[in-house]
């Protein structure tokens, strides 16, 4: 049968439209079947991610993931795993998202992928009282800095301090940090600020200690937000969870769980 070209533009139309409509219901499809999120964490970073006395999973984090597993409709699995071991992690498909306060930078962008930037935390050290130091190479020569292994603060110190003659002490989780801190094996800790503040400055541990110096800005080592960390190529899990922050933040529940648990703010929009 022969076709003029009224029918083969039609008939171009047609497989147009169809194509379209079958990408968008394929897109859809893939959102809706995401049935569970299972999301790795470093249970020792309050006020991100930390244990009640009852062993529950809390924080700020967890709030935010447990929103956006509501969003989707999809069950919250929490997989804890050492900080410096969670990319690996996801990579080996223990999970599939990184949920622990995890910045977003360079580096790590060439292992894995990253959703939209959600919050961001000034970096900031941590010592005793009237101890003077500073956050810098000339100040802490010589002297024990604790900081969480696989963190941008572990990079951090290890390239613009350690070469300088500080001893950059790493740690798998920040609990242990906290405890060398105030029994004095350390000088000071290097981590978020919020973190120090809610998770040892303003506990009994921390009587004696306070912010040592301005906050840490360096865009390239230490990042410019925190997001979830997927894997590559994870498309439909990228889109659907974007999707869902971005619903999160518009209807201010993400300012909420942040007025919750920071003192200042913190949500990128």
């Amino acid at each position: 049968m022969k076709m003029n070209w009224r029918n083969m533009a039609a008939l171009a139309l047609f497989a147009t439209a169809t194509v379209a409509a079958g990408s968008a219901s394929a897109a859809a499809a893939s959102a809706a079947d995401i049935k569970e999120v299972r999301f790795g964490v470093e249970a020792s970073y309050a006020p991100f991610e930390s244990k009640s006395p009852s062993g529950e999973l809390q924080g700020f984090d967890i709030d935010i993931g447990n929103a956006v597993c509501a969003k989707l409709k999809a069950k919250c699995v929490w997989v804890e795993n050492s900080f410096d071991g969670l990319i690996p992690a996801l990579e080996a498909r223990k999970f599939n998202a990184i949920n622990s306060d995890m910045t977003i930078t360079e580096q790590r962008r060439q292992a894995i992928d990253f959703t939209d930037p959600i919050y961001t935390i000034p970096n900031q050290m941590i010592a005793k009282k009237g101890s003077g130091l500073l956050p810098t190479a000339a100040s802490l020569k010589g002297k024990h800095v604790g900081v969480l292994q696989g963190t941008i603060q572990e990079t951090y110190a290890k390239a613009r301090w350690a070469p300088a003659g500080v001893d950059v002490v790493p740690y798998q989780t920040q609990d242990q940090i906290y405890a060398d801190l105030a029994s004095g094996r350390l000088d000071a800790a290097f981590q978020d600020a919020e973190a120090a503040s809610k998770g040892f400055l303003k506990k009994p541990q921390g009587a004696g200690f306070d912010f040592a110096g301005p906050a840490v800005s360096d865009e390239k080592l230490l990042g410019a937000g925190v997001g979830f960390g997927l894997r590559k190529g994870d498309k439909a899990l990228k889109d659907a969870v974007n999707q869902a922050l971005k619903e999160l933040k518009a209807d201010g529940t993400i300012d909420r769980f942040a007025a919750k648990y920071f003192d200042v703010k913190v949500v990128l929009k």
